[in-house]
């Protein structure tokens, strides 16, 4: 069987960025299942991954547009240090919901400069390169379940 739409693939993968530092990796873990063709994964490694086979292994550079998106500047903004209400000690790394004009959205506070609190919506990927290298460990068909649902469920049915 090989990955097509609507098959359950898993895969092992690390995740490295243009210097060749590890982002992420699922060594030493279990491999990652995803729903193909239901937008999971990036859309680059989706694409990459359409055909293959258990047992194929490959290195994939997946670039911005494929991957999190360009960095975009107009995500980048300072705010009043009271928007952030019922928070006394705001610092740089910590992550906020934040409702937009495109539905709610996570950013980073880069800054605090006394009463300014400057925060980042991009994706922490935004901008860079993806270096994937992936071996494909497991494939079946979805469950009906699944394919309406978007997405794959664990041992025993749904955990939502």
């Amino acid at each position: 069987m090989s990955i097509t739409n609507n098959s359950v693939a898993s895969f092992h993968y690390t995740l490295k960025d243009d210097d060749g530092n590890t982002i992420d990796s699922s060594q030493d873990q279990e491999p990652l299942p995803y729903l193909h063709g239901s937008g999971n994964i990036v859309p680059g490694l989706e694409r990459e991954l359409e055909g293959k086979v258990v047992g194929d292994k490959l290195s994939v550079i997946v670039k911005p547009a494929d991957g999190y998106g360009e960095f975009d500047e107009s995500l980048i903004q300072e705010l009043p240090k009271a928007m952030f209400a019922g928070v006394d000690d705001i610092q740089a790394g910590m992550d906020f919901h934040a409702q937009t004009e495109h539905g709610q959205q996570v950013v980073t506070v880069t800054k605090v400069d006394g009463d300014t609190v400057t925060v980042n919506g991009n994706h922490p990927l935004a901008g860079k390169n993806l270096h994937f290298d992936i071996e494909v460990t497991d494939i079946r068909e979805a469950s009906a379940e699944e394919i309406e649902h978007g997405h794959v469920h664990g041992p025993g049915g749904h955990q939502h």
